[in-house]
């Protein structure tokens, strides 16, 4: 599949690189994802995904927080490598999913899907569609997709890769004909490099049907 979520690419990016001082999305506290999961009040059974979650410590907050059903998805086995080696004997209460997650399928449906950089890496409209597609189809009824991606004001590319960059308006466009737009607000995130990314984070509720 010819686009942004190429397997080798990710894979060498988690091989050659600290994840903690050289990639810009690395956050040692994810604490607006953890405020936006917790918001939605669902009990410490739901099932939540975090989509591109590769070794992001939002599962180790999850895991703090006693939550029990946690699964994480991500195209490199590398990433989940450091994830488990991080983790230790934790690791074994998550379920890791080796995807691209326009390949993912999956009987499980979600309370929480939760994406911190993935979705804006999706340039053509068929993959954005899928991409969509596959969110509405495993996400529960009433359950909510949390989404955060490049702004308007951000970057344009990613690790060497062109992105999507979303507004607001936009993001409510693409996703509103499915689920409920709850709000949206900016947020600039320093990297490991001292660097400043803007970024949107984007809450939605699935329609009850």
């Amino acid at each position: 599949m010819k686009n942004n979520l190429s397997k080798q690419h990710w894979e060498e990016i988690y091989k050659t690189r600290d994840t903690t001082k050289e990639v810009s999305w690395y956050q040692d506290n994810p604490q607006i994802s953890i405020e936006l999961i917790l918001s939605t009040n669902v009990d410490n059974d739901s099932n939540i995904i975090d989509i591109g979650g590769g070794d992001s410590k939002l599962i180790d907050k999850l895991l703090e927080l006693n939550f029990k059903n946690l699964f994480v998805l991500d195209i490199s086995a590398e990433s989940f490598k450091k994830a488990k080696t991080r983790l230790g004997d934790k690791a074994a209460l998550i379920t890791w999913i080796e995807s691209n997650v326009l390949d993912f399928e999956t009987n499980k449906h979600f309370d929480i899907w939760h994406d911190r950089a993935t979705f804006h890496f999706l340039t053509k409209k068929k993959d954005i569609s899928k991409y969509i597609e596959i969110a509405n189809h495993l996400i529960k009824p009433n359950g909510y997709l949390i989404i955060s991606t490049f702004s308007t004001n951000g970057p344009k590319k990613c690790s060497g890769l062109d992105i999507t960059q979303y507004s607001e308006d936009s993001i409510k466009k693409i996703f509103g004909r499915k689920f409920k737009h709850i709000k949206s607000f900016e947020q600039v995130h320093t990297t490991p490099f001292n660097t400043k990314q803007n970024f949107i984070y984007s809450i939605f509720k699935k329609s009850n049907y």
